[in-house]
């Protein structure tokens, strides 16, 4: 199973430049703790870790690496802060081309190890990722350069790559799958928009064929020190802005609008609103999703679960509604957060398996955590 099967849906590639590495598919898994506590009886998470690499950006590669092999072209250049370089670079290694990345300053040591196990070239940009002026600058320096060398231009952003990102809709056609007597909500994690964006083009595609009788709406969660579109959306406003990005959350840094316009109308237009949430609001659902529901995020793939947690506590969803959050990336990419997570914890050595015991009464004694 892979993306592909929604290939009548997708911009067309030819079967022959198809790449998969069994992408897409991925679990819906109902909440046993965090949805029954805060009232909510039909809350699930879309478990994109799942994919191949590692996140969701493993739908977005695997159509964009297709679409640079139908066209001809021997090489990919782009940008990540972590979970795009490494889908591109896995998907280029099985395609057998070369990948060369700027990173965002401050992108996790485990992302880039990713990257570069690989065979990726990384080169990291002093400023990229929280300065807009920055951005744009490298943007447009990456779109000369791709033509420079005959390369093809790969961000993960309508904006730049349309064909990858549509790709990314088929979150949406699984989702209908999945849970077909409706979804009321879902919630999704944004930097640039491009992942919510999608998702709320998924939906309206399905209605659009008839496939999706149902009113879903899409929300756009957003880091507060990240606010391109989430507080606009809420406004009423009807454009994104630009911002000095001051949040730490990996991923979720990116300063500059990219797709937050149209973000902004796609996801009012479902019906959705927008959750600018803290960074520490972030980092206790990545901790809620590991100890109260076994799900290993990273702290951007636990950002759509702040913000439903935050809508709960403003009112503004019915809490019998089916809901879905999409944690969208895997908890062992961002090895940092993980050990700020478990400070409290360790691993003793012991002399004796009586030694062991004595632990096991104690661990066994202690309520979860």
């Amino acid at each position: 199973m892979s993306i592909w099967r929604f290939a009548e849906l997708l911009t067309e590639v030819p079967k022959r430049s198809r790449i998969t590495m069994g992408e897409g598919d991925t679990p819906l898994v109902g909440s046993v703790r965090i949805g029954p506590s805060a009232g909510l009886e039909h809350l699930y998470f879309k478990l994109e870790s799942s994919n191949p690499s590692g996140s969701y950006k493993d739908r977005f590669a695997a159509a964009a690496v297709s679409h640079v092999r139908a066209q001809g072209n021997s090489a990919c250049i782009g940008t990540s802060s972590g979970n795009t370089g490494s889908a591109l670079a896995s998907y280029c290694a099985h395609a057998g081309m070369p990948c060369v990345l700027a990173i965002v300053e401050g992108a996790p040591e485990g992302k880039l190890m990713q990257m570069m196990a690989y065979g990726a070239r990384l080169v990291k940009i002093r400023g990229f990722g929280g300065d807009p002026r920055i951005v744009e600058q490298v943007m447009k320096g990456l779109q000369n350069l791709s033509l420079e060398f005959d390369a093809v231009l790969q961000i993960s952003a309508f904006r730049f790559s349309p064909d990858g990102m549509n790709a990314v809709q088929t979150i949406s056609f699984e989702l209908a799958e999945q849970l077909p007597d409706g979804i009321g909500h879902v919630f999704s994690p944004s930097g640039g928009g491009g992942l919510t964006l999608a998702v709320s083009m998924g939906f309206e595609r399905l209605r659009a064929d008839s496939r999706w009788r149902h009113e879903t709406a899409v929300h756009c969660v957003q880091p507060e020190g990240n606010d391109t579109i989430a507080s606009p959306l809420r406004d009423g406003r009807s454009r994104a802005q630009t911002v000095t990005c001051s949040s730490a959350i990996s991923g979720l840094q990116v300063a500059s609008v990219i797709d937050g316009h149209e973000t902004l109308v796609a996801c009012r237009a479902s019906g959705g609103n927008g959750y600018p949430v803290s960074d520490e609001a972030i980092y206790t659902a990545q901790r809620r999703l590991a100890r109260e529901e076994g799900v290993f995020s990273e702290p951007a793939g636990a950002a759509a679960l702040a913000g439903c947690l935050d809508a709960v506590r403003r009112g503004e969803i019915d809490p019998e509604s089916t809901i879905v959050c999409l944690v969208t990336g895997s908890g062992f990419k961002d090895e940092r957060s993980v050990r700020d997570m478990i400070r409290e914890d360790s691993c003793p050595l012991v002399d004796s398996f009586e030694e062991f015991t004595d632990q096991c009464r104690e661990a066994l004694a202690m309520p979860t955590r």
